[in-house]
């Protein structure tokens, strides 16, 4: 089951941080289509966000086509996100594990692990 977290601090509306992460929960295969997703009061519990808060990150999902509502039986994946295949996906997170803990122990914080990113993702764009 993935739980999902709401940051007030983080300068995103709670709606937008749950369809980032739920996005994002589907994009790296821990919910796959068919999967139910938790349900509104089960999101509201674990996050401390407001009912229509969570039914409005459903609704824009639902409308991507991301989510299917299916009334009387609960919120399931309706379709995959991305195209990246599973296995190298897995690779890659092991290996971007290893890269933050080699990160952390030369000193970077989250912020500046981030602007790296951010960085060598806008060169990337930036050579195409």
């Amino acid at each position: 089951m993935v739980e999902f977290r709401v940051d007030r601090s983080a300068g995103m509306p709670p709606y937008r941080q749950l369809v980032v992460q739920i996005r994002d929960a589907v994009r790296l295969g821990w919910l796959k289509p068919g999967d139910r997703v938790p349900t509104v009061r089960e999101v509201v519990t674990s996050s401390g966000v407001n009912q229509n808060t969570v039914l409005k990150a459903y609704r824009e999902l639902e409308l991507a086509g991301v989510l299917e509502i299916r009334q009387g039986s609960g919120t399931f994946v309706k379709s995959s996100v991305g195209s990246a295949d599973a296995g190298a996906l897995t690779e890659l997170q092991r290996q971007l594990e290893d890269w933050v803990r080699i990160a952390q122990a030369a000193g970077l914080d989250d912020e500046d692990m981030q602007a790296l990113l951010s960085a060598a993702l806008a060169r990337k764009a930036g050579n195409r």
